[in-house]
């Protein structure tokens, strides 16, 4: 099942990360990182994924710390979800900034990729 995120808030968006990443726990059940995101644009914001010891956790608003920030524009972080963005080729092109562990980054949009959104 795929959404339709054009139609969809943030919020809304976060919500559904947050039922299939506890629908399917597999993937990330080794991760251990903190994800800052900060999504520019119209209804943009702040946001955060948590992955410890075999749990996801969604977060509105800024994590307290994080191990990867990124930020990039609503528009292409909806692509991303979709499978329709290389994350490389983004950060080369300057559309995703990246703080702090590059290769966290990496690894996140590999984990993106094993769900259907």
């Amino acid at each position: 099942m795929t959404s339709n995120f054009d139609n969809m808030t943030l919020e809304e968006i976060w919500n559904e990360i947050d039922v299939r990443l506890k629908e399917k726990p597999e993937p990330y059940k080794n991760m251990n990182a903190i994800y800052s995101i900060v999504l520019l644009g119209e209804d943009g914001g702040q946001f955060g994924l948590k992955f410890s010891d075999g749990n996801a956790e969604t977060i509105i608003g800024t994590p307290d710390e994080s191990d990867c920030a990124l930020s990039m524009s609503v528009k292409d972080f909806k692509k991303l979800l979709g499978g329709n963005l290389n994350s490389v080729a983004s950060y080369m092109m300057g559309k995703l900034k990246v703080k702090g562990n590059v290769g966290l980054a990496l690894e996140l949009e590999n984990l993106l990729k094993k769900y259907s959104f």
